[in-house]
């Protein structure tokens, strides 16, 4: 399999995280909007806390492909 560049990979990379993060918003808007998420705000405040900062685990991965240095 040939290897990509760093640039191929950083557009490939941007795209999906672009793309993922559409859907990962519109899931969690759906979610905040349909009734699921008490009306509490201290408990709304953690929820937007935790689904703020939960799609950045999976994406470390990424970003450590899209920046790894191209082989010589």
């Amino acid at each position: 399999m040939p290897h990509l560049s760093l640039s191929i990979r950083k557009l490939i990379g941007t795209l999906f995280l672009l793309t993922f993060l559409f859907f990962y918003s519109m899931l969690i808007m759906t979610i905040a909007v349909s009734g699921h998420v008490p009306e509490n705000g201290v408990v709304q405040f953690f929820f937007y806390l935790i689904a703020g900062t939960i799609w950045a685990l999976p994406f470390r991965w990424v970003f450590i492909w899209m920046l790894r240095p191209d082989p010589e």
